[in-house]
């Protein structure tokens, strides 16, 4: 599956959301045709029609496999629903049966072990989509009415730092202070996994502002079937989008690489956007938007990822949703139309094809460059030089991964088309055609060969009478000669 992702002699990385509604059926007439539909996250997948008698019918099981078959496309071309635990673990059990939950729980309670100071509220189940990735809603024992949300997530398969620098990197992230990053409280890792504690915000993310959700709701449930659909103002738009873009500005300028962007990872705290999660691309995660970039080969910088990424959040800030498939042919009507140039840049066919632009050009393009943004706060984020080179190899690591897949996936849709090409009816047609001329040509030569062998035969004859006629020591009449003249 294209979403499922194997490191070469690494764990594979696992990510998903596990909640989803049960398997109904109703009775549909008399016939005994039933007729099944499938609900999660509130979206209706209609099941093709079933049927009692005569199931084992040649038509039947063609056109129930073609329905089958139409019900998992659906379902795999959801952005949200395809990363669902449920979904994955249907279509590959092997690979997601393991209880992450429970494993989480293990790690967590060894924590509180050293750490007695922190105490679990309750399990915020399936708020994220990642299913190898848990949260937990904290208090500290001695100021109980603070909250926090601790984090906890498995290495992912684009893990290339050191266990020694990977765990340095990670305890260094609570000293990031950044006015448009969101704070890490409190941060450690082992060998295998990482756990951080954050304060738990109300508000919620950026994108709950958009869907109008609640933070604690499961992720399907918040964003899987919106029941009203309508983007933010343009000033909304214009600040958060430059606030987003001077973050990653910083980033990129701090050799940092992030490459997870997207509208659940940016915290709203009053009229200012923070970005969350910087320890993603240290744990090696797979970003939300993977399978989306992986199809374009001149987006092989986790720069220009970070830029194709902010594309889709620019459209689901502007349109309160995400956008039905990338590239982008044509954009719908937008609060202004500097919205659509930035859109245009990120997403449409042209800047799939032919790569993305900086952030810093960004910044200049007219929807962002009159933004004034007022802030007392100033960055910090030391990083030393030994740990800064072990980002910039992880770095090229993670790039190189990225281009190896792009290829993969390039051949593969090669392969596809040429296969798709070969059995259309049209090349049937025409292979038809070429095999009946061949046929007919094979004729012919056949028959001139035939034609040729007879006379050949002919002549020899002819040649093996004439020969004691013409000897020396018998001359030959001339009746004779002419009688055995060749023809």
């Amino acid at each position: 599956m294209a979403f499922m992702e194997k490191p070469p002699a690494r764990k594979e990385v696992l990510s998903g959301t596990n909640t989803g509604l049960p398997l109904t059926a109703a009775i549909e007439d008399e016939s005994q045709s039933l007729q099944c539909s499938h609900t999660i996250a509130g979206l209706s997948l209609p099941l093709p029609p079933k049927k009692l008698i005569g199931n084992m019918d040649r038509e039947f099981i063609a056109e129930r496999q073609k329905g089958l078959q139409n019900y998992l496309n659906v379902i795999t071309t959801n952005h949200i629903l395809s990363n669902c635990e449920l979904v994955k673990k249907f279509l590959d059990p092997n690979n997601y049966s393991a209880n992450y939950t429970e494993i989480a729980l293990q790690q967590v309670s060894m924590f509180f072990r050293s750490e007695p100071k922190w105490e679990v509220v309750e399990p915020l189940k399936d708020i994220g989509w990642r299913i190898r990735k848990k949260y937990f809603l904290m208090k500290i024992k001695n100021q109980p009415k603070e909250r926090l949300v601790l984090s906890w997530a498995d290495l992912g398969p684009d893990k290339y730092l050191s266990d020694k620098d990977f765990q340095c990197l990670i305890k260094l992230l609570p000293s990031c202070l950044h006015p448009y990053i969101y704070r890490v409280t409190f941060a450690t890792a082992n060998e295998s996994s990482a756990l951080l504690i954050r304060m738990f915000n109300e508000k919620g993310t950026l994108k709950d502002l958009i869907y109008k959700a609640k933070p604690k709701d499961p992720f399907l449930k918040k964003y899987g079937n919106p029941k009203k659909i309508q983007g933010l103002e343009l000033q909304q738009i214009k600040t958060y989008g430059r606030q987003i873009l001077e973050v990653l500005k910083f980033l990129h300028d701090k050799g940092f690489p992030y490459g997870h962007l997207h509208a659940s990872n940016v915290m709203l705290d009053g009229d200012t956007c923070r970005l969350l999660d910087l320890e993603n691309s240290l744990l090696g995660l797979p970003s939300f938007y993977r399978s989306c970039f992986s199809q374009f080969r001149k987006i092989n910088t986790l720069e220009s990822v970070d830029v194709h990424c902010f594309g889709h959040l620019l459209y689901e800030m502007t349109y309160g949703r995400p956008p039905d498939s990338v590239p982008v042919d044509s954009f719908p009507p937008a609060p202004s139309m500097a919205v659509v140039a930035v859109l245009e840049s990120t997403l449409s066919c042209e800047a799939c094809k032919n790569g993305m632009p900086t952030v810093s050009r960004l910044l200049q393009m007219p929807l962002f460059s009159d933004v004034l943004l007022t802030t007392s706060e100033k960055p910090q984020f030391k990083i030393p030089t030994k740990l800064k080179e072990a980002l910039r190899i992880a770095k090229e690591c993670i790039e190189k991964r990225l281009i190896e897949e792009q290829k993969q996936i390039h051949h593969h849709r090669r392969l596809t088309r040429a296969q798709s090409h070969h059995g259309s009816e049209e090349e049937r047609k025409k292979r038809k055609i070429l095999a009946r001329k061949k046929s007919k040509r094979s004729a012919v030569e056949n028959s001139e060969e035939h034609s040729a062998k007879y006379s050949n035969s002919n002549n020899s004859a002819g040649s093996g009478a004439s020969s004691p006629l013409t000897s020396p020591s018998s001359p030959t009449p001339p009746s004779t000669a002419v009688e055995h003249a060749p023809f």
